[in-house]
């Protein structure tokens, strides 16, 4: 026992000597908040709580707030109905992709996202902890949304994975072009057999709620999104992971069959994922780690880069897309 202590006592001296405060060594953003102190805190404070206690909010029916989310929402998807891009997945993948998007300003986009919160993975680092971790180049999309970080020469280190998150969500839902659909599920895809093989041309959709429940309750029929160009950024395999792959397999339309993610390997991963994000069948295009999934690449674990540069290849092979099959930009 006390050489475990003596060894812990050790661990901790070099932690203290080698941690540099991190405001210290940080870029600075022109969105980070300008902290401001008063000349007079407790003079403030006081100020503040007779602001508040002498509040009192505007009249609102109950009626009103339900039918300002009703007709709002019910308008969005029958906006939506038809879209020129779907995302399937809003993690860190996803929304780059969707940001990449928001500059072609007459796309439409359309984001889908099982679970209520959007973000995936990406509010904490690995094992939960609150550091996000970027190779080099990954870090330039941190310098289009000015997300602050600590440059350590190779890569850089954002002091909590949320403050990219809230960045990348905020930049790509405040654009008029661009709707997510949270709480929504995408249970299959639209596709139509051609020629050559399988074209994908929407997703199908339900309420994730619904989704999770078909074995519960009596049939509980899904409706469409038709869509120019889906991209699929679900995630590797798990039980909201690989959609898309998992789809393509089961219809046979991957005649090597899905080999799935290989073990992690940070130093090859991250390259593979990236410049294997491609157009997999027509009118789909695959991001982050669904990648991985379809094309055999090892998993990078907790460093982003990858995850980031490859939604926003995504975003351009969207585009490229859009103006083979549909004339975009011509």
């Amino acid at each position: 026992m006390l050489a475990l202590r003596s060894s812990s006592a050790r661990i901790a001296g070099t932690l203290r000597r080698q941690v540099v405060p991190f405001a210290a060594c940080m870029k600075k953003s022109s969105l980070a908040p300008v902290i401001g102190t008063p000349t007079d805190t407790l003079a403030y404070a006081d100020k503040q709580l007779a602001h508040f206690d002498g509040m009192s909010f505007l009249p609102i029916k109950e009626s009103t707030v339900s039918r300002e989310m009703t007709t709002r929402y019910m308008g969005d998807m029958v906006d939506h109905a038809e879209t020129d891009v779907v995302i399937i997945g809003a993690g860190s993948a996803g929304l780059s992709c969707a940001y990449e998007l928001t500059k072609h300003k007459d796309v439409k986009v359309t984001i889908i996202e099982q679970n209520v919160a959007p973000g995936g993975g990406c509010w904490l680092g690995g094992q939960l902890f609150s550091a996000m971790v970027v190779r080099k180049p990954g870090h330039t999309l941190f310098d289009e949304l000015e997300v602050p970080y600590d440059d350590k020469g190779d890569y850089v280190v954002v002091k909590h994975a949320a403050l990219f998150m809230s960045s990348v969500i905020r930049a790509s839902l405040i654009s008029e072009n661009t709707k997510l659909f949270n709480a929504v599920a995408v249970e299959d895809l639209l596709v139509r057999q051609e020629d050559e093989g399988v074209r994908v041309r929407g997703v199908v959709t339900n309420w994730s709620l619904v989704t999770q429940n078909h074995d519960t309750q009596s049939c509980m029929d899904p409706q469409v999104i038709e869509a120019k160009v889906v991209v699929t950024a679900t995630g590797h395999d798990g039980p909201m992971g690989a959609t898309s792959a998992k789809r393509l397999e089961a219809i046979g339309a991957l005649p090597a069959g899905l080999p799935g993610m290989h073990a992690m390997d940070m130093g090859t991963a991250e390259d593979a994922v990236l410049h294997m994000t491609t157009e997999v069948v027509p009118g789909l295009i695959f991001a982050g780690m669904e990648v991985a999934e379809v094309r055999g690449c090892n998993r990078m674990g907790p460093t982003f880069g990858a995850m980031l540069m490859s939604g926003q290849k995504a975003a351009s092979l969207a585009i490229k897309a859009l103006e083979r099959d549909h004339g975009y930009g011509a």
